[in-house]
């Protein structure tokens, strides 16, 4: 078979390495609803990791999109991603960043052991790694640090192809000024766009609104995985365990008018998939109210392990 024929006959595959948002579920020092049960092991909720994904189109071959926090743990838990020949070997070849959040990026200090990969981002997000020089354990006789620019494809494996868009969002947290600008759309927030054979799908773990231009783009994909960070904008603030809306820290909530349920009811997708769900979301218990109205706008919940194919 030719490559040709080879890439032609491969599916798109994707698998959640991390479903929650920053801090995972449970975090480490909440006793909110969510985290309680978690905490107790109640069978209705499942511990979820930090906000990351693995694709593929043959198995063999991986890039990261994103890289949190836990990506020990979330490796050893994918056995497609474990070492598999001579002494030092990753299936991993890539790892696209999405945003500058520690969340998608405090990761890449537990990859440093001299083993190639290529390093995608904006050129904003580059500059920002470059900026702090605890990035500098990233040997660069072994990865390769290399911009994309917005809104042209490029090969993220071969096979593959990927484009970054900018989708309304914020700033790091760490990197806030005294002026906090939220929805600007630009390098510092994007989603991805993988494209293999005629199938689309999406990855979009932060986006503060929505906009006319994005639900165009996003209508007619066969998968999104689209920022399911809070159920209510003032989620955190009920909850006892922060003084921010979503809003504030850049994200849509699922419900209301205004929330990502309703303004993408009316698009045809053939997957539609919430990721980078915080601690505090009641769609993480099973058969809870918010979860059912999801599930019944057709939205599945992720979790770590999660694998869809396209």
């Amino acid at each position: 078979m030719s490559n040709e024929d080879a890439h032609a006959a491969a599916t798109l595959q994707l698998r959640v390495l991390g479903a929650a948002a920053g801090g995972g579920s449970p975090q480490w020092n909440c006793r909110c609803d969510v985290c309680r049960l978690v905490w107790e092991g109640d069978p209705r909720v499942t511990p979820r990791t930090q906000s990351s994904i693995a694709v593929s189109v043959d198995g063999e071959h991986w890039a990261l999109i994103n890289c949190a926090p836990d990506v020990l743990y979330q490796i050893r838990q994918t056995p497609a991603l474990h070492p598999r020949h001579g002494s030092r070997h990753t299936p991993i070849g890539s790892i696209l960043l999405t945003n500058a959040d520690v969340d998608h990026i405090g990761g890449l200090l537990s990859l440093r052991e001299s083993s190639p990969y290529r390093l995608l981002a904006t050129p904003m997000i580059h500059d920002v790694l470059k900026d702090n020089p605890i990035f500098d354990v990233l040997n660069p006789e072994y990865v390769s640090r290399e911009p994309v620019a917005l809104d042209q494809p490029f090969e993220l494996l071969d096979g593959l192809r990927a484009r970054l868009f900018a989708v309304p969002g914020k700033a790091a947290l760490y990197l806030e000024g005294d002026r906090v600008e939220i929805g600007v759309e630009g390098e510092s927030t994007v989603g991805v766009e993988l494209l293999h054979g005629d199938k689309r799908a999406y990855y979009i773990p932060g986006c503060a609104a929505m906009t006319p231009r994005l639900a165009a783009r996003l209508d007619g994909a066969d998968l999104l995985l689209f920022d399911g960070t809070l159920w209510r904008d003032d989620e955190m603030i009920a909850a006892g365990v922060g003084v921010k809306t979503g809003r504030r820290m850049g994200h849509m909530s699922m419900s209301g008018d205004d929330g990502s349920i309703a303004a993408l009811a009316e698009l045809s997708l053939g997957r539609r998939v919430y990721v980078h769900i915080n601690n505090t979301n009641p769609v993480l218990i099973d058969g809870s109210p918010e979860r059912q109205a999801a599930e019944r706008a057709g939205w599945e919940i992720a979790f770590d392990g999660m694998e869809s194919s396209c």
